[in-house]
């Protein structure tokens, strides 16, 4: 009699730990939680029909499903078309949300909302872009800023092969800070880079101009910086240290 309640002490143990078990097993891992930042926080200089380039990158605050995993990216704008590039990063990516502001924005502060959402969880960060009136000739300035990029390319391309630029590189020009006249700015995008371009509207020797690279898909800071001291003595240019934020 001893021996049989024994065995069935022992059946009933591991009754007990086989349910145990199956609810654990059937228990849904909570999801991890992640935080998002935009950049910049707002952009108080733009034009309608300037494409304004938002970085957005993704963090994980803890433990749990999905972890170190993408986070579906998302964005919206009235009076203005948006796009997001790529539409899910992981953490240490960069997505970029491109905001074309319409003539029917000018005047006005275009809110900006950008949803990440994984596993369920969803976050939601918002900025502004103020929309001014148009520049003068605008065509012309893309010109210029064109011209002065291609002084640096095969200086690149010669000294910096790694890069990728060259002369075959193909670039997507993007107007920033429209109304600032005393030194000039653009931004180029390639496949690979974001390449901001600005120079000194001034006499020799004052007249310099400078650039930065960002790559695109895993920094939001430039990485690195190169300067031509005069245009008009066609300096050569030289590394400089980049600035630690992108230009908008």
């Amino acid at each position: 009699m001893k021996k049989k309640v024994i065995c069935i002490s022992q059946v009933m143990l591991i009754l007990v730990l086989l349910l145990t078990l199956a609810a654990s097993c059937g228990k849904e891992e909570e999801p991890a939680p992640f935080s998002m930042q935009v950049i910049p926080e707002h952009m108080e200089d733009t034009i309608a029909g300037q494409r304004c380039v938002f970085l957005v990158v993704v963090e994980d605050e803890g433990p749990g499903s999905g972890a170190g995993k993408s986070v579906d990216i998302s964005a919206a704008a009235t009076d203005a078309i948006v796009n997001v590039s790529p539409e899910a990063i992981k953490p240490g990516e960069v997505a970029e949300v491109t905001v074309i502001p319409s003539e029917a924005s000018i005047g006005s502060t275009l809110t900006l909302a950008i949803d990440g959402e994984r596993k369920g969880l969803k976050q939601t960060e918002t900025t502004s872009l103020t929309v001014g009136e148009s520049i003068p000739d605008p065509e012309g300035l893309v010109a210029y800023a064109t011209e002065i990029r291609d002084k640096f390319i095969p200086w690149l391309a010669a000294n910096h092969p790694e890069f990728g630029i060259t002369g075959e590189t193909e670039w997507i020009p993007t107007l920033v800070r429209p109304h600032i006249v005393v030194v000039m700015y653009y931004l180029f995008f390639s496949e690979d880079w974001e390449m901001g371009v600005r120079w000194h509207v001034t006499i020799p020797p004052h007249d310099w101009a400078e650039i930065y690279l960002r790559h695109r898909t895993t920094e939001v800071s430039p990485s690195y910086a190169f300067k031509i001291s005069s245009l008009e003595a066609q300096d050569e240019p030289q590394a400089v240290e980049p600035e630690e934020s992108v230009w908008r």
